[in-house]
């Protein structure tokens, strides 16, 4: 089986990073590093494997794929849950342009990853943007997981705002899940869609209904 590191180094290699193997290395440990940290409960390593998995299993579906996989391991590269609005991926697209132009990456591709990386934020994209489908579909893939799975998601997602009070906690989520209901899909992609779209409706609305 590949290492996870093993498919940072392939990823880079392929948006076209021209560092030596040993930096490129480091730079996945270094990753991996923060995707370990301890304030993480779902943002963590097993996050960004799921997210990787589903851009491999549906890679054919965006023309640059390994610019979504670097952007997938980028994605919340910086993770504090006590930010507020967009920093965190605001400071983790920063960071993924900037660690990317020192691995030797092309600017275009340090500028696209650093772009795919901001739409995490709101998981909205432009019609014609099949790479930032991709991404932001595999990064709520979780949403169309089984009802236990879903379960151990937001109690994970509880305990990274564990500092937010009950009330304000529940005022905070029922707004993520009723904009995510307002979309008109959760997912982009016309296969996810098919697959993932009533699956995913569901647990958000019983979600709703336990935070009423």
């Amino acid at each position: 089986m590949t290492s996870l590191g093993d498919r940072w180094v392939a990823a880079a290699r392929g948006a076209g990073a021209t560092a030596g193997d040993a930096d490129l290395a480091a730079a996945g440990e270094y990753l991996l590093a923060r995707w370990s940290e301890p304030q993480r409960q779902y943002h963590t390593v097993a996050h960004l494997t799921a997210v990787l998995d589903v851009i491999d299993e549906f890679a054919t579906l965006a023309p640059g794929a390994d610019r979504v996989r670097l952007a997938a391991w980028l994605h919340d590269a910086v993770y504090d849950p006590r930010a507020l609005g967009d920093t965190n991926e605001r400071d983790s697209a920063e960071f993924a342009e900037g660690l990317l132009t020192t691995l030797g990456a092309p600017d275009e591709v340090a500028a696209e990853v650093a772009r795919l990386v901001g739409l995490t934020a709101g998981h909205a994209t432009n019609d014609d943007d099949p790479d930032g489908e991709l991404l932001c579909d595999a990064d709520l893939a979780i949403l169309a997981s089984t009802p236990d799975d879903y379960a151990a998601y937001t109690a994970a997602i509880r305990r990274e705002y564990a500092h937010v009070p009950d009330e304000a906690f529940r005022g905070g989520r029922t707004q993520v899940l009723k904009a995510l209901l307002e979309l008109p899909s959760i997912y982009r992609h016309a296969p996810l869609r098919q697959a993932w779209e009533d699956r995913a409706r569901a647990n958000l609305e019983a979600e709703l209904k336990t935070l009423g």
